[in-house]
C-alpha cells in the first residue's frame, strides 16, 4: 500500500471515530457508485450527514479543508442525492461536513469537524 493510501485510511479512521464519539451513526464508509465516493454517510439524528474526510501530513499546500473546493463539493452533492435514490428513506435535512485530520511527525492528530462545511 502507497503512503498516501495508509494516510488517507487512517485519516478515515480517526475521522469515523470523531463522529462517533461527537454521538453521529455511522451508516457507510467509503460508499461507491460509478460516479464516485463518498468517505463516510452518518446520521444525527433525523439528520443524514455526508461526510468528506482530507488528511494530510503538513500544511505545505494549504490546509487540508481547502482541498474541498467548488467541484468537489459539487460532486459530494451529486453524490448525496445518488445515495438517497438508493437508500429510500424520511430525512429531516441533509448536511454536508467535512473532517480534516492532520497528521504531523509523532503524537496525535489534530482533528476538526467542520458542520455544514458547504
Amino acid at each position: 500500500m502507497k503512503l498516501k493510501d495508509a494516510l488517507g485510511r487512517y485519516g478515515e479512521r480517526v475521522a469515523a471515530r470523531c463522529l462517533t464519539d461527537a454521538g453521529l451513526e455511522i451508516l457507510e464508509r467509503n460508499w461507491r457508485c460509478p460516479r464516485g465516493e463518498i468517505d463516510i454517510v452518518a446520521r444525527e439524528g433525523d439528520t443524514l450527514v455526508i461526510c468528506e474526510v482530507k488528511t494530510r501530513s503538513s500544511v505545505l499546500y494549504g490546509d487540508p479543508s481547502e482541498a474541498v473546493g467548488r467541484v468537489k463539493s459539487a460532486r459530494l452533492r451529486s453524490l448525496g442525492l445518488q445515495w438517497l435514490a438508493d437508500h429510500p428513506g424520511h430525512w429531516e435535512s441533509v448536511r454536508f461536513d467535512v473532517v480534516t485530520v492532520l497528521k504531523s511527525g509523532p503524537g496525535p492528530a489534530r482533528i476538526r469537524h467542520l458542520r455544514g462545511a458547504f
